[in-house]
């Protein structure tokens, strides 16, 4: 017997916060009754369990890093009919989505799967993953800027954690720069964000690295699927962060 939302979670059904927010819903029903407790259990191999009235099944669990292109959706349909990541997993028999977002103008490493929980313990608040972007910047931005960047630097919904930042690439014909930043921590468009507060705002942005994961041997468009040992040691990176950072 395990919990409910732990079941739907491994059955790809959505992360583990959402497949919470389903039971409250009442969407879910364990051999006919509708459950809305949230320390209900069950046991997938004898219960029926059905959300919105489908019954559920176990899949296989399946990982994969994607280059996503500039211009693709972080979601798994768009109302306006734009490319969306679940357009290049068609080929894909399992439903899979996104961990975590890349903006609509971001490119580069996305990890996605069907596994609720690998996603949830990826993204949730309490872990720190280091995400590693190039970001070309217009204009050279001085050295004493990127040290503020580094130490901190406030932002409307308060100061950022420390960062590491360095230089990649400057090209003064075209008065920019290639600035790599790892961040420790995920707010929404906060690369694009840190940079416009000094005064350089981003033209490009590829996100190259996520933990221990990269986008070597990755073309733009393509995926591939990650080792068993890859997807272990993001766990224990997501574990080790969680520890550092309680």
């Amino acid at each position: 017997m395990e919990r409910l939302q732990k079941i739907m979670a491994r059955a790809g059904i959505a992360s583990r916060r959402k497949c919470e927010e389903l039971i409250l819903s009442g969407q879910v029903e364990v051999n006919g009754e509708v459950v809305r407790t949230l320390g209900a259990k069950a046991d997938p191999a004898v219960d029926e369990i059905k959300v919105s009235g489908r019954p559920i099944r176990l899949e296989k669990k399946l990982y994969f890093a994607f280059n996503k292109p500039k211009g693709v959706i972080t979601s798994a349909r768009d109302p306006e009919g734009r490319r969306v990541v679940a357009d290049y997993f068609r080929d894909v028999k399992e439903r899979v989505y996104p961990v975590g977002r890349l903006d609509y103008d971001t490119e580069g490493l996305l990890i996605v799967t069907n596994d609720g929980d690998f996603a949830n313990k990826l993204t949730h608040p309490s872990g720190h993953i280091p995400r590693t972007y190039h970001a070309v910047v217009k204009g050279i931005p001085h050295g004493t800027l990127l040290e503020k960047l580094a130490a901190g630097i406030r932002l409307d919904d308060g100061m950022t954690a420390p960062a590491e930042v360095e230089y990649r690439d400057v090209d003064m014909d075209k008065s920019e720069a290639t600035i790599e930043i790892t961040l420790y921590e995920g707010r929404n468009r906060q690369v694009r964000r840190m940079f416009e507060a000094i005064g350089h705002p981003v033209k490009r942005l590829r996100r190259v690295r996520f933990g221990s994961l990269t986008l070597q041997g990755i073309p733009r468009g393509k995926y591939r699927e990650l080792k068993p040992e890859e997807v272990k040691a993001l766990l224990m990176e997501a574990e080790r962060s969680h520890k550092v950072h309680k």
